[in-house]
């Protein structure tokens, strides 16, 4: 039996929206490395998204899915398995928005791409301005990936100053829950007979 993918959730008791998660996302993704706020050149574009409601605050993020919908609907396979991680290639990514489309959890956002701190400009599109034609911007889909080779595991875990988020492992938590079930069903059977 194949390994079930591990993704990160939020409890949303815990959660306090102060954003921590969305920056620590930002700096080990970023390509130019940053220490101080003052490095920090382009927009901060994090791989998580807090939500806020009147009842809630939470990141959403990706749950790594085994037959991810994002992947099969990706029309040039930007978006692949590697290591029990859903990946999106931004190189690869034409920008189609059908992954958007195809979660069902909201995880996936199309973003600016920047390469060396500087923003992706499309080869051709132009848009007529009244200072004539402008090359528009490359969006790029974008969402959890776990921090793939990031020591430490993910930083939005690591950073959270309120311990709101946690890795789930499937497979870890089906023996938790079937040891508890066996262990449940013995303590029953003591009561019976006991």
């Amino acid at each position: 039996m194949c390994a079930l993918n591990a993704f990160v959730v939020a409890d949303p008791h815990k959660c306090i929206g102060c954003k921590v998660c969305e920056v620590s996302c930002f700096v080990v993704h970023s390509d130019v490395p940053v220490k101080t706020v003052g490095q920090v050149t382009t927009p901060i574009i994090p791989r998580l998204y807090l939500v806020h409601t009147a009842e809630v605050t939470m990141p959403v993020q990706c749950r790594h899915c085994e037959d991810a919908p994002c992947a099969n609907a990706c029309p040039v396979g930007a978006i692949t398995q590697k290591d029990g991680i859903i990946d999106v290639d931004q190189q690869t990514c034409i920008g189609c928005k059908t992954c958007v489309l195809a979660c069902p959890f909201g995880a996936m956002e199309m973003v600016p791409y920047y390469k060396n701190g500087e923003q992706v400009k499309q080869l051709r599109l132009t848009e007529e301005t009244g200072e004539g034609p402008v090359l528009q911007d490359v969006f790029v889909a974008s969402k959890c990936d776990r921090c793939i080779g990031v020591e430490g595991g993910p930083a939005c875990v690591a950073n959270c100053p309120r311990e709101a988020l946690q890795v789930v492992r499937p497979d870890e938590l089906r023996r938790t829950r079937n040891l508890e079930a066996a262990l449940a069903v013995l303590e029953s059977v003591k009561n019976v007979v006991g």
